[in-house]
C-alpha cells in the first residue's frame, strides 16, 4: 500500500464544520525506516501522537455532517501543529524520552520532511478550508493525565482559542454547564502559537474555529471516542448558534 502523509474523511458531507486532527497516528513512515529508534512503549504514548484524538475527530465530523483531515505522521516525525519556523518542530527529547532519530537530523532533513510530510498535509487542509466562505474549523486533540514529576490534571477538557473566541467562549460556558465536567480556558496549554495549524488556517483568513483538548484515558477505546465525537457535536451546534455569527 502507498504512503500518504493525510486522510480526509467525509469529502462529500455538506455542513460547514471542518474537523482536523493533526495529531492523528503514530505512523512513522517507510522512507524513515518505520521507526525513530524508540520502543513499542515510547510509541505508543503521548508524545508520539494524541491518544483518542483520531477516533473523536471522525465521530465528531460524521455527527456534524462535516468533512475531517487526520494527519498520517506522527508528531515525532515533524509536527503538523507546529509553524515551519517554529523551534519544536522537530524534536529530540520529549518529555524525559531522546529521540535516536532526530538526534542528527540537520535543516537539510527538516526540509525533506517539511516537503514530504507536514506541507503535503497544510496544502490538503487550506484547500478544504477554502472551499466554503463560511467554514468553522474544529481542532481535535488528547492530553496526558500526568507528564513524568508534573502534578495531574484535572481538566476532563480543555477549549483552547486566541484572540478570536466567538465559537470558545460560548463553547466553554456550555461544557461548563454539564454537571460532570471539569473545564479550562487555554489549560493544559496556552492557547495559540504564531504559525501553529490554527493560526495558519482560521486566524489569518478570519474563520471561527475552537481547539478541543481531551484528556486522553476517556478516550482510550473506539466506543469511547464514538461516544465523545457525539456529545461534542450538539454542543458545538449550540454554541454556533450562541455566538451569533
Amino acid at each position: 500500500m502507498t504512503y500518504h502523509p493525510f486522510s480526509i474523511i467525509g469529502l462529500e458531507r455538506k455542513s460547514r464544520w471542518l474537523v482536523t486532527c493533526d495529531h492523528a497516528a503514530n505512523t512513522v513512515s517507510p522512507d524513515l525506516g518505520g521507526t525513530l529508534g524508540l520502543p513499542e512503549a515510547d510509541m505508543a504514548r503521548h508524545i508520539a501522537y494524541d491518544v483518542g484524538a483520531a477516533g473523536v475527530a471522525q465521530a465528531l465530523a460524521e455527527a456534524l455532517d462535516g468533512t475531517a483531515i487526520l494527519s498520517n505522521f506522527s508528531r515525532l516525525v515533524i509536527d503538523p501543529n507546529r509553524g515551519e519556523d517554529d523551534p519544536t518542530l522537530l524534536m529530540r527529547l520529549y518529555d524525559g524520552s531522546i529521540i535516536p532519530g532526530n538526534r542528527h537530523a540537520d535543516a537539510a532533513e527538516r526540509d525533506r520532511r517539511l516537503d514530504a510530510y507536514w506541507r503535503p498535509y497544510h496544502a490538503a487542509l487550506a484547500d478544504l478550508a477554502a472551499r466554503r466562505d463560511d467554514t468553522v474549523i474544529v481542532s481535535v486533540h488528547s492530553f496526558t493525565r500526568q507528564l513524568r514529576s508534573r502534578p495531574s490534571r484535572p481538566w476532563h477538557v480543555g477549549i483552547l482559542h486566541a484572540w478570536d473566541a466567538r465559537l470558545s467562549d460560548p463553547l466553554i460556558a456550555r461544557l461548563a454547564a454539564e454537571p460532570d465536567l471539569t473545564v479550562g480556558r487555554n489549560q493544559p496549554y496556552p492557547g495559540h502559537l504564531p504559525g501553529d495549524a490554527i493560526d495558519r488556517h482560521a486566524l489569518q483568513h478570519g474563520r471561527m474555529n475552537t481547539l478541543i483538548e481531551l484528556r486522553n484515558d476517556l478516550i482510550e477505546d473506539a466506543e469511547h471516542q464514538r461516544h465523545w465525537g457525539r456529545r461534542l457535536a450538539p454542543i458545538l451546534q449550540a454554541a454556533l448558534e450562541d455566538s451569533a455569527y
